[in-house]
């Protein structure tokens, strides 16, 4: 990937400004991107690995990343215990 798109710039901008008060997320994906949540989250997983992305929003693609490893040891954890 060489260039983020006008979209992708603004899936970066939403998810660095979105605050857990700030009312169901699934209603302001669909209504500002018109896709589900979970499309809206694959697409964040996908973004996240991108290094434009990291030029892009830095803090924001560094604490997307930080929760989404803290998700993984957590899996890893809980598999390990059963």
């Amino acid at each position: 990937m060489n260039e983020l798109t006008e979209e992708h710039r603004a899936v970066l901008d939403f998810e660095g400004a979105w605050f857990k008060d700030m009312g169901p997320k699934d209603t302001a994906v669909r209504e500002r991107f018109g896709r589900s949540l979970v499309e809206h989250q694959q697409l964040v997983a996908w973004l996240i690995r991108q290094p434009e992305a990291l030029e892009h929003a830095p803090t924001t693609v560094r604490r997307l990343r930080r929760q989404r490893d803290q998700r993984l040891a957590r899996r890893r954890t809980e598999r390990e215990a059963s």
